[in-house]
């Protein structure tokens, strides 16, 4: 690949890394109070990236966003990731990992941070038809990766029910997250080929071009506050395999298995395994260490999953970018 071709590539990926930076200088130095991190946290996730899921899902033709190859493929990719993930954490040498670390183990390496960092990222470097299969990526780790993993978490515990108990409340936090109700929605509009008026749109419109920005800064913010607030020491042992997983692995695997599809018959496209692959190229997802959290995992090891696969992914996805799209 011809140099100008990567700084290319890096012109595009370095602003939205950059940003993450800055939030995350900007938690660590105090500059932004720890009691304000939920606030932009709760800005993105109810106002901003519902207005950004909506606009692309309004735009994009149903089809793409009903495409049962690309869901078949990425679902089978994330339950081998995670059955993966929690054989060799729960067995790893040397100690014997409990059902609730590894099930977040294996959820932070199967879920990329796709909503607050994939969409805005893939969009910037592959165009506008890359936002449905994101989206349809989106909706199967909510759905499916989040809930089944949290069951899982619950199989530690004496009381028979809990898995199931967890399995609930899953539902439900899916239920009360407006992320999948933005995709719906924009969906029903993109089927029925319907348009807002226009001052709401603009609304849309405006609150859409704030969720990258600040949903990155954000990520850099939560990561900071995650590893300040971790008082126990984590062996490397027990987080850098993850993050080698999540960035090494899941596009690996996830690219056999398109190409696999491919040979098979089913109908899935090139241009759209490429963006499958690239979604699984992204680092963990920001979000899973709150879970963790919620559910009395090891946090601390969780977010230095995080923090260290989007440090390495700086240069792991750029490289990724160079060699699909190249």
């Amino acid at each position: 690949m011809t140099i100008g071709f990567v700084l290319s590539i890096l012109l595009v990926t370095f602003p939205f890394f950059a940003l993450v930076l800055c939030g995350y200088v900007a938690a660590r130095r105090s500059w932004l109070p720890q009691a304000a991190i939920p606030g932009l946290n709760s800005f993105v996730l109810y106002f901003a990236l519902p207005c950004m899921l909506y606009r692309f899902g309004a735009g994009t033709p149903i089809a793409q966003l009903l495409d049962p190859s690309l869901a078949a493929v990425y679902l089978l990719c994330a339950l081998l990731m995670v059955g993966l993930t929690i054989a060799l954490t729960r067995r790893g040498p040397g100690h014997h990992m409990g059902w609730n670390d590894a099930s977040f183990g294996a959820l932070v390496a199967a879920f990329p941070n796709t909503g607050f960092m994939g969409v805005p990222l893939l969009v910037a470097l592959l165009g506008a038809p890359a936002a449905g299969p994101v989206i349809v990526t989106i909706m199967v780790d909510m759905l499916v990766t989040s809930s089944l993993c949290i069951a899982l978490s619950r199989l530690d515990g004496a009381d028979e029910h809990g898995a199931a108990k967890a399995a609930r409340l899953a539902l439900k936090g899916v239920l009360a997250n407006p992320l999948p109700w933005a995709i719906a929605l924009g969906a029903l509009a993109s089927a029925l080929d319907f348009a807002l008026p226009k001052p709401l749109m603009s609304t849309v419109g405006l609150l859409a071009d704030a969720a990258s920005p600040v949903a990155l800064f954000t990520i850099g913010a939560v990561l900071a506050r995650s590893q300040m607030n971790s008082a126990v020491r984590t062996p490397l042992a027990d987080y850098v395999p993850v993050a080698l997983i999540k960035l090494v692995l899941h596009p690996l695997l996830l690219g056999l298995l398109g190409l696999g599809a491919i040979a098979l018959g089913l109908p899935l496209q090139r241009s759209t395994l490429t963006v499958l692959v690239l979604v699984a190229a992204l680092p963990s997802a920001s979000n899973v260490a709150m879970l963790a959290e919620r559910f009395g995992a090891d946090n601390g090891r969780i977010a230095r999953i995080i923090l260290l696969s989007t440090v390495l992914a700086f240069f792991s996805f750029s490289a990724a970018v160079d060699l699909l799209t190249g």
